[in-house]
């Protein structure tokens, strides 16, 4: 989990984790499509983004066929929440218009849970804090369109010390299946030593057990490369260690756990070499905050990385400028484009590697290009044709997903833009044939 909180309304992290959809009985044989790379029904319009993994590993349980969306409750709440907060989150969801743009999971995180089983064995709800229990939040939030996610840990407590499922798959996976959840976040605290391998598994064998699809998320940190083994556990994952709110990287002791956390911008980087892993049926994450510019580079990475959506605020408190980042449907678009392929960065130069181009092909033979500036200064940034993997005759109509308009109707060859410091702007470029110009 992330160890960051933020109390500002404009302190609204995306959360850093990949997450995994478990198959249900009736369709964990089922033989995961090709991609349409490779199967011919889509021509690549670049020939540098490779998805030769894609199909290796993943799930095909009928989700995650593109990034999940939604909202988790560590990143502002941590432990002070409860269910007056989850229904108000679900309300505000719902009358901001963000459900309509697909942020359908309202996830509790950590510290939902009373601190000891039941005489029984079975995990309970804190009576204080969710008092009607879970399966009336379930319901709640069902009879508003949305689906609601749960936490526990693959160790022998929770990162806050509350009761783990470990060796509890089973009765927990029925109980959270009864209750009708949607979601699970599975944590990595109090492990005991055990290999991820080992203790991830169960829990997917018990979810799928009960016959309820349920969304899980594997919180493993990063620590045994999870993109190489996850993806038949799950559906999406998490990749690196937590991240903290800031453009620095801080080292924190928390509950006998030394935690390394990260910078969006690190993360962003170590999420980048498990981009061929990365298709629909299984997705690599992360999590950040800062400035606004910081944030909207944040949110344009994070959809070019088919990151999981996944807010971090309070999102009854939004300000109009976090309001503006997270609903821009455009760059959303690049998150949820069934085409599947993860963006990367595909060329680097200026001072220390600075200014950075990063790039993701999008159905249609268009592709998604973001020119970031993480240097202290404004500059200009050049994405070339040759970076791109594109012919050097092609020619392409340029859109901003931020301006909202087309900035270019006919380029060939490069393209270039100013950018402030530690800022980003994000394009889709088209190529133009004679059929279809640029409008």
């Amino acid at each position: 989990m992330s160890m960051a909180t933020h109390n500002s309304a404009m302190g609204c992290m995306l959360t850093a984790i990949l997450y995994v959809y478990v198959v249900s009985v009736a369709v964990s044989g089922r033989v995961l499509p090709l991609h349409p790379y490779l199967n011919g029904d889509e021509k690549p319009i670049s020939n540098i983004f490779d998805t030769s993994n894609y199909g290796i590993l993943q799930l095909n349980n009928g989700l995650a066929r593109t990034p999940q969306m939604g909202w988790n409750s560590w990143n502002f709440f941590a432990c002070d929440i409860n269910e007056t907060v989850i229904k108000e989150t679900a309300d505000a969801l719902i009358s901001t218009g963000l459900a309509k743009l697909g942020y359908i999971y309202v996830n509790i995180d950590d510290c939902w849970s009373d601190l000891v089983r039941d005489s029984k064995g079975q995990l309970v709800p804190d009576s204080k804090t969710f008092p009607s229990g879970i399966n009336y939040l379930a319901d709640y939030v069902h009879s508003k369109g949305l689906k609601l996610g749960i936490y526990s840990d693959a160790g022998a407590f929770t990162c806050q010390v509350r009761p783990g499922s470990l060796f509890h798959e089973s009765d927990d996976a029925e109980r959270f299946a009864s209750w009708g959840v949607d979601y699970l976040k599975y944590d990595n605290c109090f492990n005991l030593g055990i290999e991820p391998e080992k203790r991830y598994p169960p829990m997917r064998d018990a979810l799928n057990a009960t016959g309820r699809s349920i969304f899980y998320s594997i919180c493993e940190w990063g620590v045994h490369d999870p993109a190489l083994w996850a993806g038949k556990v799950g559906n999406s994952w998490r990749t690196t260690d937590d991240i903290k709110d800031s453009w620095a990287r801080s080292i924190t002791s928390y509950v006998g756990l030394t935690l390394i956390v990260l910078i969006m911008t690190t993360i962003a980087d170590l999420n980048d070499k498990w981009a061929a892993y990365a298709g629909p049926g299984g997705w690599n994450v992360g999590n950040g905050g800062m400035t606004y510019q910081e944030y909207r580079a944040h949110f344009s990475i994070w959809a070019l990385m088919k990151a999981p959506l996944l807010i971090g605020c309070d999102v009854r408190n939004m300000t109009a400028e976090t309001f503006e980042i997270l609903s821009n449907e455009e760059v959303i678009s690049v998150n949820q484009d069934p085409l599947g392929v993860q963006g990367r960065k595909v060329y680097a130069y200026g001072p220390n590697g600075c200014y950075q181009v990063w790039a993701g092909p999008l159905s249609g033979q268009r592709l998604a290009v973001i020119l970031w500036n993480r240097c202290s200064k404004t500059g200009s940034i050049t994405a070339k044709w040759s970076a791109l993997g594109l012919e050097s005759s092609i020619s392409v109509s340029i859109r901003d997903l931020w301006k909202h308009e087309y900035i270019s109707q006919d380029s060939v060859g490069s393209f270039s833009a100013g950018v402030d410091a530690h800022a980003c702007e994000m394009y889709i470029l088209t190529p133009l044939t004679e059929t279809q110009p640029a409008s």
